[in-house]
């Protein structure tokens, strides 16, 4: 009970709150590093049809358009999701305490 006079959480419920950060710190985590992978397949896939192309390899110019407008999508994508990011961190630390 004094705990909750002084303005602090009993100490189960910090382990729990904690616990519970934690998770999602790692889940964030987890889900930022899988897109950047698939941001980086998809760059080096639009490479590789772009090389095959430009070797005179058999392979269809519109496979290679679509290869290249998916990365390019995807670059966007990304570019755009860091944007809001960092516009969301700054709002944050305009914020009075």
């Amino acid at each position: 009970m004094i705990n909750a006079i002084k303005g602090q959480m009993p100490i189960s419920s910090q382990t729990a709150q904690q616990s519970t950060v934690h998770q999602a710190h790692n889940q964030f985590s987890t889900v930022l590093k899988e897109s950047l992978n698939e941001l980086n397949n998809a760059q080096k896939a639009s490479d590789l049809a772009t090389e095959k192309l430009a070797h005179g390899e058999n392979i269809d110019l519109h496979n290679v358009m679509i290869t290249s407008q998916k990365a390019s999508i995807t670059m966007q994508t990304a570019i755009e999701l860091r944007n809001k990011a960092v516009e969301a961190y700054q709002e944050i630390m305009r914020m009075q305490m």
